[in-house]
């Protein structure tokens, strides 16, 4: 399906896309993006990370960062997601992403159904936005490219946990890791209990 770029269909507001990677992992921080595209940006490899090898993923991270009109890039920390909760913690870093970037939009895109204004800019939710909206994909893939960054740098640190393939997520290597080794600094201590929880109660 070609996703919509708004610059090009007319639009005059200055929008901005936001994705987060990671709100699932037990391990990381939960990394946000947001861009302004503009007009006249458009691949056909820009689409929703998940459906995208990581080769292709590196190749349109470079592709964004050069053609786009702004983006940026940034995380909540560990620290963050179990003080808080997830949702909250992925709107803090879509919220530090708009901050970061030079040029302020007029109206926020984000994925999913939840968020919380951000400097009294308009937002709109929308479901499956990075299979829908450019800018939103766009977002996804820079998210994507750095947090997958960041976790192979921290699995050099802690190779026994396999996070340069799962990335963080709750797979079987992963877990079992945090059973024989226990927690790392990285480690979301609610969301690891929850899941080794939730695997315990099934074997029972």
């Amino acid at each position: 399906m070609k996703l919509k770029n708004r610059f090009s269909s007319g639009n005059k507001y200055i929008e901005a896309g936001c994705d987060e990677v990671g709100r699932g992992c037990l391990a990381g921080p939960v990394v946000a993006a947001a861009v302004i595209t503009g007009r006249g940006f458009k691949h056909e490899l820009i689409k929703d990370s998940k459906l995208l090898t990581k080769k292709q993923i590196a190749e349109m991270d470079s592709y964004i960062r050069e053609k786009a009109i702004d983006f940026a890039v940034a995380e909540a920390c560990v620290e963050t997601i179990d003080r808080h909760n997830i949702l909250k913690a992925s709107v803090s870093a879509m919220h530090k992403a708009l901050e970061q970037l030079n040029q302020q939009p007029e109206l926020i895109l984000v994925d999913g159904n939840y968020f919380l204004p951000y400097n009294f800019i308009p937002h709109q939710c929308i479901i499956k936005g990075d299979s829908k909206i450019l800018s939103i994909a766009a977002a996804s893939i820079l998210a994507k490219k750095y947090r997958d960054d960041l976790m192979l740098r921290l699995h050099n640190e802690f190779p026994q946990y396999g996070w340069d393939t799962n990335v963080g997520y709750a797979t079987k290597k992963h877990r079992d890791a945090i059973r024989e080794h226990g927690y790392t600094v990285h480690h979301r201590k609610s969301f690891t209990l929850k899941s080794l929880l939730s695997e315990e109660t099934k074997r029972d």
